[in-house]
């Protein structure tokens, strides 16, 4: 498995460049490739650190009611997260596309110093951004 790497995470988008705006203007992603799908339709990739976003059009609503707090309960994608030197000056840069959804909370308890924030992307997928996460020295094992 020496190989393997993460690659993307595709988002699904009612307004996709609304979308490519606020991951280019907030985490530092630019355009990668292009992928023309015929009548003024797209897959747009988005370099990140470490990651691609792969962003594809919405063809219908969605049926479910926007997550709260860290993300909804059931199986599936919880939300994804950034790490940040320091959460409130990202905030505050962010200014008003700052959506946030959850938090600012602290867990001192677990790792001194590890604070997040969650916040609706354009088409409310949670995005947390964090600060202050340590990996344990010697965790449990499985």
């Amino acid at each position: 498995m020496a190989d393997l790497r993460f690659h993307h995470i595709s988002l699904t988008c009612q307004d996709p460049i609304a979308t490519e705006r606020f991951y280019t203007e907030h985490f530092g992603f630019t355009r990668a490739r292009v992928v023309p799908l015929g009548e003024d339709n797209r897959i747009v990739f988005l370099r990140g650190p470490g990651v691609y976003l792969e962003l594809f059009r919405a063809t219908l609503g969605n049926p479910l009611r926007p997550p709260s707090n860290d993300g909804y309960p059931w199986p599936g994608v919880r939300n994804f997260s950034f790490e940040v030197a320091d959460l409130d000056a990202k905030l505050a840069a962010m200014g008003g596309d700052a959506d946030l959804a959850f938090g600012p909370l602290s867990f001192d308890d677990f790792i001194p110093g590890w604070r997040s924030a969650w916040l609706r992307d354009p088409d409310g997928n949670l995005v947390q951004i964090t600060q202050g996460y340590r990996d344990q020295e010697d965790p449990p094992p499985l």
